[in-house]
């Protein structure tokens, strides 16, 4: 079995009250700009990402709601959807596969990547993210984002 993954900082973020209805609301707003509905697969979709412990791939995201209907080419498109919307974003895997987590209302964050298991390590870094934006302002670099992905062996895999 999979180790638990995301990490909420703080904690109860994800437990908050009304956290997935705040979720599920953006989704449907954004979709209803495009004029599309929230379907029941792209709720089924969504609610899969909202009660995962670790970050999910489309593969898995597939092959878990395949058994109620839901395809490939739904699983991929509304992942896309998540994604323009910005309320989901992909951590990559050490063979350059994505992997997905909902990052809406949650803080920054960097991964730690195991290049044996696969396991992903959310982390906080406060005094590095001073030091970048301390070295963004001093060249007068405005950034939009950044992500940190470092691949290594996991605890376990360097015993």
């Amino acid at each position: 079995m999979p180790k638990k993954e995301l990490i909420f900082f703080p904690t109860w973020t994800a437990g908050r009250k009304g956290y997935a209805e705040r979720i599920r609301q953006f989704f449907q707003q954004h979709l209803e700009k495009k004029r599309l509905r929230l379907t029941h697969q792209r709720a089924q979709i969504l609610d899969l990402l909202l009660q995962a412990d670790r970050h999910l791939s489309q593969e898995e995201i597939y092959r878990t709601l395949k058994k109620y209907g839901i395809g490939r080419v739904t699983v991929f498109r509304t992942l896309k959807l998540l994604e323009e919307c910005q309320l989901l974003t992909e951590v990559t895997t050490p063979r350059g596969q994505p992997r997905f987590e909902i990052h809406m209302e949650r803080p920054h964050h960097d991964h730690l990547i195991c290049i044996e298991c696969g396991h992903i390590l959310e982390i906080r870094w406060p005094e590095l993210e001073r030091i970048q934006e301390r070295s963004c302002r001093k060249v007068g670099f405005l950034p939009a984002w950044h992500r940190h992905e470092i691949f290594g062996r996991c605890a376990e895999c360097v015993r």
